[in-house]
């Protein structure tokens, strides 16, 4: 198979993202606190019991839309793929995440010339990050 790279270099590679919970209320509770949005009740395409709430999203804009989704054959853990919110100074999502039931995994680091990263878990056992380039 022969790719064509010019393309791929013009598009991020992440177009979707869900994290998955236990609690959807407690979760779309601790999201919307932390990242000061509100999400939004999603319909489940397939019909069957899955629960979804929609971050804010505009898909003429850089970045991943995703939502939080309560599947009960998928549960949270720390250890699978890590979603990183960008944010103007993440030390500040830092102490929103603690205060609102999360727990700090990594506190605010350099990362070089590309900003600065922070790694917390949520209320329901995921890790994820903040992103700032102050």
């Amino acid at each position: 198979m022969i790719l064509n790279i010019k393309k791929m270099k013009k598009n991020n590679a992440v177009v979707w993202f869900e994290i998955y919970v236990n609690d959807i209320n407690r979760a779309a509770k601790f999201y919307e606190k932390v990242l000061q949005v509100t999400l939004e009740d999603m319909s489940d395409p397939t019909n069957s019991s899955v629960q979804m709430k929609g971050f804010p999203s505009d898909m003429e804009n850089y970045g991943a839309a995703g939502c939080l989704v309560k599947m009960e054959e998928i549960k949270p853990s720390t250890n699978g793929s890590l979603v990183y919110f960008g944010c103007e100074d993440c030390y500040v999502l830092e102490n929103r995440a603690a205060e609102n039931g999360g727990e700090v995994i990594q506190p605010k680091m350099a990362i070089g010339e590309h900003g600065f990263i922070t790694i917390v878990k949520d209320t329901e056992g995921n890790s994820i990050g903040f992103h700032s380039m102050n």
